[in-house]
């Protein structure tokens, strides 16, 4: 698949449409916004983001971007939605963020123009939704420094993830707008490290990420069987 058609238009005219509500932390973006903190604890306890060149793939409204500027790293957030990345930046002037840009490119053609510029690479919650998920792994491997880490996190893909991440979180929970996930693009942990081995990366660890319907409560596990994270590194050579 080439570079510049790794995208669902679909895809993007759906995020396009929730824009507004980004920010707006009881909005159908509230999921993201009570998950953030985990992850940037996770990504920072990991590799102390003071001071690094950060990259952040699907940034969306820019709500990881935004919290990882705010623990002084240089920040900059890709994404292919217009409307989404005007709320990032819009936001980042209104919170007085520093240290966090945007631009509207594709990974692919990033890792053209910028191989080995960052120290740290994120791609959170955006593989289950392009064409050729192996492609964006493929780009964030190039664009990591020897020694960086690349983050990312994804939806394992079984009948439990089904229930729990489409039915009950789409249908019976209303947590999220139905039609947000689809099921055949959930990827499972093992193919999600090959396409990283794949790409000259090695696994360091992985977190599941569960959620207390009733308490709503997020918390990282080792139960992978759903919401999963998985830290990687480029090595040294």
């Amino acid at each position: 698949m080439s570079q510049s058609t790794n995208v669902d238009p679909a895809e993007l005219e759906k995020f396009a449409s929730l824009a507004h509500h980004w920010w707006d932390t009881e909005s159908e973006f509230k999921p993201l916004h009570q998950i953030n903190p985990l992850r940037l604890a996770w990504i920072d306890g990991l590799a102390s983001l003071k001071g690094k060149q950060v990259l952040d793939v699907g940034c969306g409204g820019g709500i990881l971007a935004d919290s990882m500027a705010r623990k002084e790293a240089q920040v900059l957030g890709i994404d292919l939605a217009t409307k989404s990345l005007r709320v990032a930046q819009l936001h980042a002037l209104e919170a007085g963020t520093t240290g966090v840009q945007y631009r509207e490119v594709p990974v692919e053609v990033l890792a053209e123009e910028k191989p080995g510029a960052f120290d740290v690479v994120t791609c959170m919650e955006m593989l289950e939704h392009v064409p050729d998920p192996a492609s964006v792994v493929r780009a964030c491997g190039q664009l990591v420094k020897p020694g960086g880490w690349v983050f990312f996190s994804t939806i394992n893909r079984n009948p439990k993830a089904y229930a729990l991440a489409i039915v009950a979180a789409e249908y019976v929970l209303k947590m999220l707008p139905q039609g947000t996930h689809e099921f055949d693009k959930f990827i499972r942990p093992s193919e999600l490290a090959q396409f990283a081995m794949d790409a000259g990366l090695v696994v360091d660890s992985a977190k599941g990420m569960e959620h207390n319907p009733l308490t709503g409560r997020y918390w990282l596990s080792g139960d992978t069987s759903v919401n999963y994270l998985l830290a990687t590194r480029r090595p040294v050579l």
